[in-house]
């Protein structure tokens, strides 16, 4: 640490301990109306994911009721949920997109 001095005060650095930011996943969860193409083009789109990622996805969120998206900051998986949410309604499918603490 280093040390100045300020007049007769002596001044020390203090570290301080920055806690990393609490992750968050989010989720896409099945419908039985969502065509499985739109999950794999929204999972390309949003998430930057390859086709064959995306379409891995798609899979487990048909055959197990929900998939992971990915895993962000709360500000960050908040926009993610937002913006596909909005997506599925302007091309009328329910898909419904959430976030959970990791």
């Amino acid at each position: 640490m280093a040390t100045h001095k300020q007049g007769d005060v002596v001044l020390e650095a203090q570290k301080s301990k920055v806690k990393p930011p609490r992750m968050f996943k989010v989720l896409l969860l099945n419908d039985d109306y969502t065509p499985m193409d739109f999950v794999v083009m929204v999972l390309q789109k949003f998430f930057s994911m390859t086709r064959e990622q995306a379409t891995q996805v798609m899979l487990k969120v048909h055959r197990e009721g929900m998939g992971v998206c990915g895993i962000f900051p709360k500000d960050v998986a908040a926009t993610k949920v937002e913006q596909v949410s909005s997506y599925a309604r302007q091309h009328q499918h329910p898909l419904a997109c959430v976030m959970e603490e990791n």
